[in-house]
């Protein structure tokens, strides 16, 4: 049975709502952690007073767009997606009659081109980590599985033990969605695991029995704060002046190999993206950079 109206909270609606995309369509702990801050912001403007769920029309939701100060249009876009979303929900359930909000959308915003790094930037972050301590060693392996393999930070840091079949030359990869990949790593990076494996990682001490592949100092499984960390401490290491992520070396692994002259369908598979025009972005990149070092040393540029 439908409750009354006037006995909706918006906080426990939201909780509800965040319960289904959890469990109904498996979002990755990120997006699930994008969709509870838009709403939780959401259910805050409601809770002020300004307008109750039952009354919210088109006309609130610019209302609580200009509310939110200061957004970029990425985040406008991203706000009423989610607040879309959730009326969506609110129908499906029987709690409101309609989406006061399917019509509206999100404004157009262009995507920018990856960032990505040089392949001589590449080989000198790779050379950077410390070789004659753990840590430097895992850092090392880390960073040129990712560069070998494309992969997000996510996905490094939940890798397990048997996840690599290192004589195979093969890695098997949770992705978004819960989707299991085999990628295919470059042998120096396959090299340099098992030199890891074999050598550094029995020095972390484990407190407890785990397979993760990456070990922190304390024996737990590495952080994607600290993969941050330690990619922006071995970047400023090598040189490298631009603020590199872990997405970079995963854009910096797609845009050399479709530059070398592989099949994008090929790097789609290997990035694990369900829709090609994602991958159809990187074709962009090396025209793009042609275009940067034409304008930056030609004398006319």
């Amino acid at each position: 049975m439908k409750p009354p109206l006037r006995s909706l909270d918006a906080d426990a609606l939201v909780d509800a709502f965040l319960v289904e995309l959890r469990t109904g369509r498996r979002l990755s702990p990120n997006t699930l952690e994008a969709y509870g801050s838009d709403l939780r912001r959401f259910s805050a403007f409601l809770s002020g007073g300004s307008v109750s769920l039952e009354k919210f029309r088109r006309g609130d939701l610019l209302d609580f767009l200009s509310s939110l100060r200061g957004l970029s249009s990425r985040s406008v876009a991203r706000q009423i997606s989610s607040v879309r979303s959730f009326f969506k929900f609110l129908v499906r359930e029987g709690i409101l009659d309609a989406n006061p909000v399917s019509e509206v959308r999100a404004p157009s915003i262009g995507r920018p081109l990856p960032k990505y790094l040089t392949v001589t930037e590449v080989e000198s972050l790779l050379a950077a980590p410390d070789r004659a301590t753990p840590e430097g060693m895992r850092d090392r392996a880390m960073l040129m599985l990712m560069y070998a393999a494309g992969l997000r930070a996510t996905e490094v840091v939940t890798l397990r033990i048997e996840n690599v079949d290192a004589n195979a030359g093969f890695l098997r990869v949770l992705g978004k969605g819960g989707k299991e990949r085999v990628v295919p790593g470059a042998e120096a990076a396959l090299e340099s695991l098992r030199e890891y494996l074999d050598g550094w990682r029995p020095r972390f001490p484990a407190k407890k029995a785990t397979n993760a592949l990456f070990l922190s100092r304390l024996g737990r499984p590495v952080t994607r704060q600290t993969l941050w960390n330690r990619i922006a401490r071995w970047a400023r290491e090598a040189g490298i002046r631009t603020r590199i992520s872990p997405h970079t070396l995963r854009h910096s692994f797609a845009g050399h190999l479709l530059a070398g002259g592989a099949d994008l369908r090929a790097v789609q598979t290997m990035l694990g993206h369900a829709d090609i025009s994602t991958t159809q972005i990187y074709t962009h990149v090396t025209p793009e950079r042609l275009r940067e070092i034409h304008r930056k040393h030609h004398p006319r540029g």
